[in-house]
């Protein structure tokens, strides 16, 4: 989702993109632009390789000006929690390939490095109540993310911070609160807004059920406005460590869900399943660094966006219905 809409912004901005992915949530189908063509030439341009394993992708890395690291293993919370010592270690191996990848290529090659954290990352003791006051970048220490995602992601922020002080290099970490947008995964392990508007358009021949009471809650964020924030980040991020990108705004999944039923436009009834985990309690993120440094703001409205996104799976399921 981010990687395909990043790769055509900066395409469109006249930059040469390669891209490296090893299509685990991904779709080639997903660089193409609205005539059905790739908006990069995929047999020079993208390489189906797994960062988690050495290969051909450690040669792209001393022949480009700038890497935006986003890959990372996560889905939704029945996978993150389901299977963490695998997330946890395949992250990691992620994050240190790439960045000693870099460290190889060294400043002479390499003029940034973007990576991308997680707001999962902050301590649990900040997040585990839903009296919300917005999340800021020193609170990370003392950790105590609640997940093995948050951790790896956190030991990843650790890292990129080594390599700038060892190396040189520009180095840039934007922490994301949680993203929603198309194209994205909306099948078994997709997150909570595409799970919940897949389970919209199919019913009822799909149970609208939610995970837990409702009332926990995130402060989503459209990909629009992180690619926004991460061509800001390109031009001005260097050197000012960890960044925020996320609204001030917590919004309960309850409110997602009957925003979702809403715009289905069916009488729809909702069932909370509180037998299921629901993760963290509440966040938000106080922005403050993202506006002083980037000038960076989310501009898309929650309820623009989730009609956006309605829209796009929707016609997704009727195409692979047909």
């Amino acid at each position: 989702m981010i990687g395909s809409n990043l790769v055509k912004r900066l395409v469109k901005e006249g930059n040469d993109v390669y891209v490296v992915d090893n299509l685990w949530r991904g779709k080639l189908e997903y660089l193409n632009d609205e005539n059905g063509k790739p908006v990069i030439d995929l047999e020079k341009n993208f390489l189906n390789n797994d960062l988690a394993e050495h290969g051909e992708w450690e040669n792209l890395i001393a022949n480009v000006d700038y890497i935006v690291h986003l890959a990372d293993i996560v889905a939704g919370i029945d996978y993150v929690f389901s299977n963490q010592g695998d997330l946890f270690r395949i992250n990691n191996a992620i994050n240190s390939n790439v960045f000693h990848a870099v460290r190889k290529a060294g400043k002479e090659k390499v003029k940034g490095l973007i990576y991308v954290g997680t707001a999962c990352s902050f301590p649990l003791t900040r997040q585990n109540s839903l009296d919300v006051i917005p999340l800021k970048e020193d609170e990370l220490f003392p950790a105590l993310p609640e997940s093995a995602y948050g951790w790896s992601k956190l030991m990843g922020q650790l890292e990129i911070g080594f390599l700038e002080k060892e190396t040189g290099i520009p180095c840039c970490t934007l922490m994301f609160h949680n993203v929603y947008g198309s194209p994205c995964d909306f099948g078994e392990r997709s997150q909570v807004i595409p799970a919940l508007i897949r389970k919209a358009v199919n019913y009822p021949n799909e149970p609208f059920n939610v995970w837990g009471s409702g009332l926990q809650g995130r402060a989503f964020i459209h990909v629009d406005d992180i690619v926004n924030a991460l061509c800001l980040a390109l031009e001005k991020g260097w050197g000012h460590g960890w960044i925020q990108i996320g609204p001030s705004e917590c919004t309960s999944i309850r409110e997602i869900a009957e925003t979702v039923v809403k715009i289905s436009g069916k009488d729809i009834n909702i069932f909370y399943d509180t037998t299921k985990p629901e993760g963290d309690k509440a966040r938000s993120a106080d922005w403050t660094k993202a506006k002083e440094v980037l000038g960076w703001e989310p501009k898309m409205s929650l309820k623009e966006g989730l009609q956006q996104q309605y829209d796009w799976i929707k016609a997704q399921i009727e195409k692979n219905a047909n």
